[in-house]
């Protein structure tokens, strides 16, 4: 359970005001001291992750975060920085002072209310107060879980414990496959692993290992190869594998060795789908036939690295990009969790896979992008697009194609 990938953990984000015990209580869940605590209003100064292993559930990540009413100058930062976390929130804890309910509280509740994400209250010091009647009975009516401690000393985890498991989401619990729906069990899957100066020393990524482990998990089989030895590995088989997924930067040459009755795609592609909104992905790449010289295109990686060589962010995107539309497009790269505020500037957003970010952040971004009216990608589709097999790659997924379709017929009535 330690070494589960964040991205596949269950993300509970503790909010509140300074001091209310926020620490204590991701201490007490955890059992360690993970956070410091101090009477001095404002310790948590960055967001504190812990992961661990919440039964029944499963691996999470506990996020604890600074005051959201902290003040001055840095102190709008770390509120900044504890915002940035409502995006991967799969499941909150609103953390207040028994006895203490105010207008920063309702800001948090409907923040998270906005985005339909689910919480917890938790009113927390109540051997010094009770909770205030009308705030309780509010919660109520609304159908928002409450629970009373003091956390200082254990009170009411166990009732907190018991609320979580009730709260987690149906989507997390029932977390769609990533490639062994479109492989029955049984059947074959080929797996083009290019090995370049990106690829880390002694092991694969991480798309690819947990490609590899859910087509295990559903009992199907899997052959892994470089992309120099596909052809020869494909006709080395007694019958054709069900599908071909390859690295997106080898996208063309493993399309021209794949015969046309084996369907292809891309890691990042399957990504798409699991991480993200595959629908409005493949949407907005229609975009990139709009883009003109000199339009403002942003690249986000969620990893942070440094890149060598032929990079795909760097390199190889934009090179593609500009040989499409024929001409030097101003392309801006982000990484990690930094996310610009004027995304109305840009005429697209291209993302990546986002392997290590759950999927609540992606869609974070996604939200983004379509409340501004900009189209976003991801890596896979911009290149599928811009290299011209779009529709195959994206054969394994009639929604998508649908989507796209009805995208292009769109566009067509616009210009008439």
């Amino acid at each position: 359970m330690k070494s589960t990938p964040k991205g596949l953990r269950l993300h509970i984000g503790l909010f509140g005001r300074r001091n209310v015990g926020k620490s204590s209580l991701l201490n007490g869940i955890t059992r360690q001291q993970v956070s410091i605590v101090s009477e001095v209003a404002g310790t948590t100064t960055d967001p504190v992750e812990k992961p661990m292993e919440l039964l029944p559930i499963g691996p999470v990540l506990f996020i604890d975060t600074a005051g959201i009413d902290d003040e001055g100058a840095l102190g709008r930062q770390r509120v900044e920085k504890s915002r940035q976390v409502f995006d991967r929130t799969d499941l909150a804890l609103l953390v207040t002072e028994s006895g203490t309910w105010g207008p920063f509280e309702d800001g948090i509740l409907e923040e998270l209310q906005g985005r339909k994400t689910p919480l917890i209250v938790v009113f927390n010091k109540t051997d010094l107060a009770e909770p205030d009647a009308a705030v309780v009975e509010r919660l109520a009516t609304e159908r928002i879980p409450a629970v009373r401690t003091v956390a200082a000393d254990g009170q009411g985890l166990l009732d907190l414990r018991r609320e979580l498991i009730q709260a987690v989401p149906e989507e997390f619990l029932h977390t769609p496959p990533l490639v062994a729906d479109l492989v029955p069990p049984g059947e074959m899957a080929v797996l083009v692993v290019p090995i370049d100066l990106e690829a880390p020393k002694g092991r694969l990524i991480v798309p690819q290992v947990q490609t590899i482990r859910d087509l295990l998990d559903h009992d199907a089989y899997c052959m892994v190869v470089k992309e120099r030895e596909l052809s020869d590995a494909l006709a080395r088989l007694r019958r054709p594998p069900t599908l071909v997924v390859t690295d997106s930067q080898a996208f063309l040459k493993v399309a021209g060795d794949t015969p046309p009755e084996i369907k292809m795609t891309s890691f990042s592609i399957l990504f798409a789908r699991q991480k993200g909104d595959l629908a409005e992905f493949v949407r907005g790449a229609t975009a990139i036939d709009r883009l003109q010289s000199g339009d403002r295109v942003l690249i986000a990686e969620t990893c942070s690295h440094h890149p060598i060589g032929d990079d795909i962010g760097r390199v190889k995107i934009p090179r593609w990009l500009s040989q499409y539309v024929g001409g030097r497009l101003d392309i801006q790269h982000t990484q990690g969790r930094d996310f610009p505020a004027d995304l109305d500037t840009y005429q697209l957003v291209i993302h990546c896979g986002a392997c290590m970010w759950n999927r609540r952040e992606v869609l974070s971004r996604i939200d983004r992008c379509r409340a501004v009216g900009v189209p976003i990608c991801n890596y896979g589709v911009t290149i599928a697009y811009t290299l011209g097999i779009f529709r195959r790659a994206l054969e394994p997924f009639p929604d998508a194609m649908e989507a796209y379709n009805v995208a292009v017929a769109s566009c067509r009535r616009i210009r008439r």
